[in-house]
């Protein structure tokens, strides 16, 4: 993808998926500094200037052909994001590329990602030509894990103490879904 490409837009019942403007960073910031959505991801944010990082790395991705990201907002509030899910280290020479996503609490266990990954991923395996789309989860992060195996991805594996966090050492739970198993 090119940055004059025409960002894929998506909806289901709920919810639209859009691409994440620069208005959208008073929605990052208060997902990315949330104590509950960043005890489970890898990046936050202290500040609001701070978080214009993210928001560069969200078109920078786009722009680098490395990936996509969109915001997630409720049919009903277009304008109001309320989490972001998309793919990063897209390997175009191996077909292979990275899920990532995080959600404001007020919305959790609603069923939002089971709803709105599967176009995403649909999007990966067409449109992008992956092969297989890869995803990195803390084991105690249950809710993550359980929407993943909900779409069919596959535990590989766990990398023992592999990350430095807050100065521990994070195991991280590697899963993986293939064009071949897709069933959505």
């Amino acid at each position: 993808m090119s940055g004059a490409s025409v960002f894929p837009r998506f909806t289901t019942p709920r919810f639209i998926l859009r691409e994440i403007q620069q208005a959208d960073i008073e929605a990052v910031y208060k997902g990315l500094s949330d104590p509950q959505v960043i005890r489970h991801y890898g990046v936050s944010f202290h500040s609001l200037e701070a978080t214009q990082v993210q928001m560069d790395w969200y078109r920078e991705l786009q722009e680098q052909s490395e990936g996509l990201w969109w915001g997630i907002c409720r049919a009903e509030t277009p304008d109001e994001l309320i989490g972001a899910c998309g793919f990063n280290d897209w390997s175009i020479e191996h077909r292979h590329i990275e899920l990532g996503y995080w959600l404001l609490p007020g919305f959790w266990r609603l069923g939002v990602m089971a709803e709105c990954l599967p176009a995403i991923i649909r999007h990966a395996f067409t449109a992008m030509g992956v092969h297989r789309v890869e995803a990195v989860v803390e084991p105690e992060n249950v809710a993550s894990t359980r929407v993943l195996e909900k779409l069919g991805f596959i535990h590989e594996g766990t990398r023992r103490e592999c990350e430095l966090k807050q100065g521990r050492f994070l195991s991280l739970a590697s899963y993986g879904l293939l064009v071949t198993e897709w069933g959505g």
